[in-house]
């Protein structure tokens, strides 16, 4: 394109340059004109009709002659049709009058003079002006459309292959270094995945048995958990084409692209079958159909689906093409594409417990320089609720908290700052507090850490500070039991612990402020839960609201009448107020010891474990043996009535 781009320039150049040859011609006077046509002078007379211009060619004698030297090299000037430029030209105000009188002339004197009123290059002139247009809109239709194709997407950017499969192709000659030894943890899940790559590998050892190789597998997990990085090594490992998009690459605004790349996608995966190919988020394209579709109009994602299925299992569809997909959204999917003989498979990557993030944690520690007081164990246990990607940002976190303080390697204190860093946020200790709000603050996180310690099912804490950490001005640290399933007690315990800072500020001063939004939020949310999804309460009874197959999400109506409704909050409320109350009467119970806490922390700042068991005892619920600052974070004090997300309480 470059070749044809410079040969358009050059000749466009060419002919503005000759046309600007062809006008280099000395004026004449009228006069001196007809002076030179009687001496003989004038070999050929042009008149330009549409310009009134006239072209005057010297004879081949009269160009010998001194007085016109200055044209003996004018055979070179040449115009874009090879012909040679005039000799003079001059202007007349009358065409007839100048014909008349040239012919005249031409007569009296009898000359060989040739006169024309046609223009020699009026052919050659519509010629180029016509190829130069074309070549200039070539070149911008060209450029523009060009640019076009590759923001609408398509192979080489070409608007004409917009319709064309956009997912990237890994093979033999692509080295994908990422290996099941890279995927820590998901043991479960990996030998799913693994089955299907010995299937790609040696077929024969299932076939035998009169087994069929699966469609496609279906990853389903909460985001961070390793859904993609298993897909990677499903690429590294089975040494066959490997196709990867994401279920977004095949919306597009024009009518018919998405199921026309999904078509072309599987053209390409069949030609170079056995081939697998990865659709991430698939839930862009495969959301259940007829939701949501108010206006009746055509649905181009609909479909993107059902060309999809079509291609998954359909007619002609016995093809050695693997499927594997991941979602964190398994609710919205169409039950036509999650059936079996599309996705036969469905992988639950859940986040990793205990023994799993310390194998993750391993992997990540690897490439670091680490001190001799790290330990892989220890951190597992300091991070419940953790992804994958959670903990790869925390080993992350820790070196850039170790080079920030110029240390020459990480050691077990960084590591403990990078968690504190990820869920509670930035610490700000330049923030300006006023001496009165500040001992609210400490009571507000005394009487969380007073009534986490005196209640048996509340979670253990690990640390209280009232530095502020991102938009909290207080923070208290938990390390949550890991456990499957919750009981009532349980629940109401920790409720109880949230609350406890509000309780603690109504107690010691008598008034409640803003500062207890996100505990609001978390209570509101758990008895919320218990009520009416897990059947917890005793006016309500044993019934669930809940809908896991999300068929009520774009829904107007609630499952329940109107008296249910005024039920579910009123036992909401009476829950809340119950647990609140409990809170206020074990903090007066206790108001000594409340004091000292909240005292000890406005001359600390921070306190840990060991504060309390100084000021309270030892716990004597349960044993307390992993027990070591920090676990996880719950927001207590917000530093403004109003925020747009919640703080640091995402883990527990």
């Amino acid at each position: 394109m470059w070749i044809y781009a410079t040969v358009g320039f050059l000749l466009i150049g060419f002919w503005f340059f000759s046309s600007s040859m062809a006008t280099e011609s000395k004026r004449l006077e009228r006069g001196t004109f007809f002076e030179y046509l009687k001496e003989g002078y004038v070999k050929n007379v042009r008149l330009n009709l549409e310009e009134n211009k006239v072209d005057v060619y010297l004879t081949d004698e009269a160009l010998k002659l001194d007085q016109f030297k200055q044209f003996k090299d004018t055979g070179s000037n040449m115009t874009a049709f090879s012909q040679p430029a005039p000799n003079y030209s001059f202007i007349v105000a009358d065409n007839a009058n100048f014909e008349t009188e040239i012919e005249k002339a031409i007569q009296e004197n009898n000359l060989a003079t040739k006169y024309s009123n046609i223009p020699p290059d009026k052919f050659s002139s519509i010629f180029w002006n016509i190829l130069i247009w074309i070549l200039i809109f070539g070149a911008i239709w060209y450029f523009m459309f060009r640019r076009l194709g590759a923001a609408a997407g398509g192979p080489g950017g070409q608007i004409f292959n917009i319709g064309k499969s956009r997912a990237k192709l890994f093979d033999e000659n692509d080295k994908v270094r990422v290996t099941f030894k890279d995927v820590a943890g998901l043991e479960g899940a990996k030998e799913e995945v693994e089955e299907i790559v010995e299937f790609l590998k040696n077929p024969e050892k299932f076939t035998k048995l009169g087994g069929k190789i699966p469609k496609g597998a279906l990853l389903v997990g909460p985001p961070g958990t390793g859904k993609t990085l298993l897909a990677k090594a499903v690429a590294g490992e089975a040494k066959v084409p490997f196709f990867s998009l994401s279920g977004s690459d095949f919306v597009e605004m024009f009518v018919g692209v998405g199921a026309s790349r999904v078509r072309d996608l599987f053209k390409n995966a069949k030609d170079k079958a056995p081939a697998i190919i990865f659709i991430d988020e698939i839930d862009a394209i495969g959301r259940a159909r007829g939701k949501n579709n108010f206006t009746g109009g055509n649905d181009e994602r609909e479909n993107t689906l059902n060309q999809l299925l079509t291609e998954m299992d359909g007619f002609g569809t016995d093809t050695n093409v693997i499927v594997l997909a991941a979602t964190n959204r398994a609710d919205v999917l169409d039950k036509a594409l999650m059936r079996a003989g599309r996705f036969d498979r469905l992988i639950h990557v859940d986040l990793p417990e205990l023994n799993e993030r310390k194998e993750i944690f391993d992997v990540h520690l690897k490439p670091l320089k680490l001190g001799t007081d790290v330990d892989s164990e220890f951190l597992s246990k300091q991070t419940p609720g953790f992804s994958g990607a959670d903990i790869a940002n925390v080993c992350n976190e820790a070196a850039l908290v170790a080079a920030r303080k110029n240390k020459e390697v990480i050691e077990k204190q960084d590591f403990l700052d990078a968690v504190d860093r990820i869920v509670g946020g930035l610490e700000k200790k330049n923030k300006l507090i006023k001496p009165k709000e500040k001992r609210r603050i400490a009571y507000h996180e005394a009487g969380h850490a007073t009534i986490g310690w005196l209640l048996p099912h509340a979670a253990p804490l690990v640390k209280v500070t009232i530095v502020p950490r991102g938009k909290s001005l207080g923070a208290a640290w938990y390390l949550p039991e890991e456990r499957q399933i919750t009981t009532t007690e349980q629940m109401l315990d920790e409720m109880a612990a949230t609350m406890g800072g509000r309780a603690a500020e109504e107690v010691v001063f008598g008034d409640i402020s803003t500062g207890a939004l996100s505990d609001l939020e978390r209570v509101t949310k758990q008895a919320s839960a218990m009520v009416s999804i897990y059947g917890l309460n005793d006016k309500i009874g044993n019934i669930s609201y809940y809908d896991s197959t999300g068929q009520n999400e774009y829904g107007f109506g609630k499952p329940y009448s109107e008296e249910t409704a005024k039920t579910i909050d009123a036992e909401v409320s009476k829950m809340i107020e119950g647990q609140y109350e409990r809170a206020k009467d074990l903090l007066a119970k206790h108001r000594s010891q409340l004091d000292q806490l909240a005292d000890k922390l406005l001359e600390k700042e921070v306190i840990f474990r060991e504060d309390l068991v100084e000021i309270f005892g030892e716990r004597i619920f349960e044993d307390d043996e992993n027990l070591e600052p920090p676990g996880n974070a719950v927001s207590s004090l917000n530093a403004e009535p109003v925020v747009s997300e919640e703080s640091v309480d995402k883990k527990d």
